[in-house]
């Protein structure tokens, strides 16, 4: 039977086990699994053969991620060439090296020839080695291996976790759940105020109807009966319009409301102040919403907007995952209710989720709004795969893809052609690296030059109803005799004499005539 090496990596080094005797505790994986628990029975049959330790925290880091993926190191290679008995080309080996990832066996067989094995029978051994692994080592001190692995874990977790800071898509998903909150609660809030301070004035709903100016003004005016003309000029501060604060005035002095008592005035103002104080942190919110969309996804918010791009990827969960969806999920991302419905009962689909918020598709008509949706899920799609992976941060992509659009909507409404995809991303390229370089660049095929005379022509060549009468006496006059010509050579002539033509059909007719008599005879 082959001799069977086991190799182990820990979190102190690699170590190379030889296992002996596999037929003292059998070979099915259930005999192994029991005497793996006394280490008296498994230390006859495992026993250590070498043992390299790393030699930094960032060298077990390295290996570590190594390993993961399935690579040998040069560092392993080394301790395996040194350890393992010398391969023979052409022959089959008399041992076998057990691994716990199938992929770095793969990897160990293709470089050394070492033939490897990775089954139930050699994890339960590696099980067992784990279990055990500090008493096969000697002047470990106790304590020193959880140490090890303490430290291992944490610099693998911070690595496979490693982010640039200003790139974190979790502050947008946060940003735009607070700003949807927020404005739920500012519009119930609002409504309150209204309708609390209506029964001291009533008349200001109709006069002021934005929720901000008018928890302004109730703040601003407490008191109607205190109300003169005194404080128009404070009024016109806070409303913006004289003539709006002369109303507010005029409508005070014949208000029809009852009196408040002084604390219930001061309640009325403090909430007016917290209604102002949460439309202030609103737009500050959506600022920072902005600006951190710019910073993270700039092409996907120049194509759709900060809003309806952050929500998107909050949908999503990330970037990376908006980013791996492909355009048909996308066009529906939002609508998964509809859409199950529709499966459910076998009515349509529907057509669009989160991207129904975005303006191309309100201004789309109502025939084209699908395709509309299509369209613009597969410009979405390709945005937010450029600014996930590439490392640029530039909206220039977004800019023309948005002009793509733009052109698609011209195309629908007007029939006017619009540009290829690859003129498009050429310019983007070209505007990028005019945008490193700080050069102006040459026109780019389909933006200026030859080519965009050629597209212009396209463009004109669209239908046009005044100019459709023109056209059709144009062809009924000078063309026409061409076209009848045309008609005529159909039979084979390539002159245009119709004489030559009717003699042609005759000698056919008399072939055929012949070929009949013939058949009959």
């Amino acid at each position: 039977m082959a001799a069977l090496y086991v190799l182990y990596e820990s979190a102190s080094g690699y170590s190379l086990f030889s296992a002996k005797g596999i037929d003292e505790i059998g070979q099915n994986v259930e005999a192994v699994r029991g005497s793996i628990a006394d280490l008296n029975r498994f230390g006859k049959v495992v026993n250590l053969v070498a043992f390299s330790p790393f030699s930094s925290a960032l060298d077990a880091l390295n290996q570590c991620n190594a390993v993961s993926e399935g690579h040998m190191t040069d560092e392993l290679r080394s301790f395996l060439e040194l350890n393992l008995p010398k391969v023979k080309e052409g022959k089959k080996q008399k041992f076998s090296l057990g691994v716990a990832e199938p992929k770095l066996g793969s990897h160990i067989y293709e470089v050394t020839k070492v033939p490897c094995q990775s089954n139930e029978f050699v994890l339960e051994i590696i099980r067992g080695i784990r279990l055990h692994f500090d008493q096969f080592i000697k002047n470990l001190k106790p304590g020193d291996l959880e140490k090890a692995q303490l430290g291992l874990g944490h610099s693998y977790s911070r690595a496979k976790v490693k982010f640039n800071v200003n790139r974190v898509d979790n502050m947008i998903i946060q940003a735009i759940f607070l700003l949807d909150t927020l404005d739920k609660d500012i519009n119930s809030f609002s409504m309150r105020i209204r309708e609390w301070y209506s029964w001291h004035f009533p008349e200001l709903v109709k006069i002021v109807n934005d929720n901000y100016l008018y928890a302004k003004v109730a703040k601003y005016v407490e008191d109607k009966s205190q109300l003169s003309e005194d404080k128009l000029l404070g009024l016109t501060d806070v409303v913006g319009d004289e003539d709006k604060a002369r109303e507010i005035i005029e409508a005070a002095k014949a208000s029809m409301g009852q009196d408040l008592s002084p604390l219930d005035l001061i309640n009325v103002k403090l909430f007016a102040q917290r209604v102002m104080d949460l439309a202030e942190y609103r737009k500050k919110l959506y600022d920072y919403l902005v600006t951190k969309m710019n910073d993270i996804a700039p092409n996907l918010a120049a194509l759709i907007g900060e809003v309806v791009g952050a929500r998107l990827i909050s949908h999503a969960g990330s970037l990376t995952n908006l980013a791996k969806c492909p355009s048909s999920t996308l066009q529906i991302l939002g609508a998964e209710k509809a859409l199950f419905r529709a499966l459910k009962t076998r009515g349509n689909t529907p057509k669009y989720g989160l991207i129904f918020h975005s303006s191309f598709i309100g201004r789309a008509s109502a025939r084209n709004k699908g395709r509309m949706a299509r369209y613009l899920a597969n410009k979405c799609s390709i945005a937010s795969r450029i600014d996930c992976f590439l490392e640029k941060n530039t909206n220039a992509f977004g800019e023309k893809l948005r002009e793509q659009v733009e052109e698609r909507l011209d195309f629908y409404d007007k029939g006017v052609a619009p540009r290829k995809n690859i003129d498009v991303m050429v310019s983007a390229l070209k505007t990028v690296e005019s945008n490193e370089n700080g050069e102006a660049t040459e026109p780019v095929k389909g933006d200026g030059g030859e080519g965009a005379e050629k597209k212009k022509k396209k463009e004109k060549r669209k239908w046009d109803p005044e100019a459709e009468p023109e056209k059709n006496d144009r062809i009924n006059g000078e063309e026409g005799g061409v076209k009848k010509k045309k008609k005529k050579s159909k039979g084979g002539s390539t002159d245009g004499n119709p004489s030559a033509t009717t003699e042609e059909k005759k000698e056919k007719k008399k072939k055929k005539k012949s070929q009949k008599e013939e058949e009959s005879e």
